[in-house]
């Protein structure tokens, strides 16, 4: 669960359910923070938050209690809001900054309707991406979780606007890894060098006529034991739980897990992966799945996709009809970038990490890391002499 407001004084997140006695690096989940932060196209709020993570409860000495973990990362910009975002006294006269002209594809409008308001303020507040924030840093314990039991992820951007990076091909551990290296190195966090440049370009041409783009982010989990998930109920299907995860995000307008949409333009005899055995254990040629068949992760690496939509608040703002007078007036303009794409792949990685921790937990379960991996790893050896 998270909580807080753009321009509140914190965003906050409690995270349930960590078995005791994982080790994390109070500058692993820094590092997740910044990465959502950095990305060629970000807006001018980036020059004044420097989040920095704040563990209230659950930790000590950098290892999990198996009690609940309280996480913080205080907003720097709320000192020029206090009075806007006072809990308990009302703003008033020209402090109010009340959001009275929606943004065309903001929750603004929508929400200023659905609770009756002439200020959208109140919506604009928590709806922001700026909530993300808490999401990263509880995913980046789901990381520490999964790394700990071998899984590792990868997330990168394969398109920004018309600039499209070629498919990323690779399989083994070592390829993925220079993989993300690779993204990491980038502005745009692309793994192609060439389709970073493009994107740049894109995102440059955008600002350049007062607009914004959006893009495609994919994120790859590998080391992803078989059996995660599960066929028999609806709710426990892992590429839905998955696909609720990544749409959840702000802007995010489409999901997939592996071929995704180009699956309804193929043949069934192209589409799925041929199933063989190497003598040791049972191998795709292909990853069309994306590692998932039937709700179940099925041992190959993890391939899923989202959509991002362009960022709706523009420098160039779009007409809109004010709350209160309804005349026509140009939409409100708040801080804004004009592409957040590389941002998002660092969010849709923590959402597949929280993901895949509560699944790995639901099946192989233990109050203590030893216990998890102690499971994990007989499992494990049950399956390599199946």
């Amino acid at each position: 669960m998270t909580a807080g407001e753009s321009h509140g004084p914190a965003l906050v997140a409690i995270l349930e359910g960590m078995p005791h006695g994982l080790r994390v690096s109070e500058e692993a989940v820094n590092r997740d923070l910044r990465r959502r932060q950095m990305g060629y196209g970000r807006g001018g709020r980036m020059k004044i938050e420097k989040d920095q993570i704040q563990v209230l409860a659950g930790l000590r000495g950098g290892v999990t209690l198996g009690a609940p973990l309280a996480l913080m990362v205080p907003n720097a910009d709320h000192a020029n809001w206090k009075d806007v975002m006072d809990p308990f006294t009302p703003p008033g006269g020209e402090r109010a900054k009340a959001l009275t002209r929606p943004r065309p594809g903001h929750a603004d409008l929508a929400g200023a309707l659905k609770l009756g308001l002439h200020d959208a303020r109140d919506v604009l507040e928590r709806s922001s991406a700026r909530s993300t924030t808490a999401r990263v840093a509880a995913g980046a314990f789901c990381k520490a979780l999964l790394q700990a039991c071998g899984i590792e992820l990868l997330c990168h951007v394969t398109r920004i606007a018309e600039a499209a990076a070629p498919p990323l091909v690779a399989t083994d551990d070592a390829a993925l890894r220079a993989a993300r290296d690779r993204a990491e190195l980038s502005d745009v966090r692309c793994v192609d060098e060439a389709a970073s440049k493009a994107m740049v370009e894109a995102i440059q041409r955008a600002q350049k006529d007062g607009d914004s783009v959006g893009g495609v982010v994919e994120v790859i989990a590998w080391g992803v034991p078989v059996g995660l998930g599960s066929h028999v109920e609806w709710t426990e299907r892992l590429d839905g739980r998955i696909a609720m995860a990544l749409m959840s995000i702000q802007a995010m307008k489409g999901v997939e897990v592996g071929a995704g949409f180009a699956a309804a333009a193929m043949r069934g005899s192209d589409l799925f992966d041929p199933i063989l055995h190497d003598g040791k254990r049972f191998t795709r040629p292909t990853n069309n799945m994306g590692g998932v068949e039937g709700g179940i992760t099925n041992g190959e690496p993890l391939v899923v996709r989202a959509a991002m939509k362009p960022i709706p608040t523009l420098a160039r703002p779009l007409p809109s009809v004010d709350l209160a007078t309804k005349q026509p007036f140009d939409a409100q303009k708040e801080r804004t970038d004009s592409c957040a794409v590389p941002a998002a792949a660092v969010v849709a990685e923590a959402a597949l990490a929280f993901v895949l921790a509560d699944a790995l937990l639901d099946k192989f379960g233990g109050d203590t890391m030893t216990e998890l991996q102690r499971s994990l790893e007989a499992y494990r050896a049950d399956l390599d002499r199946y």
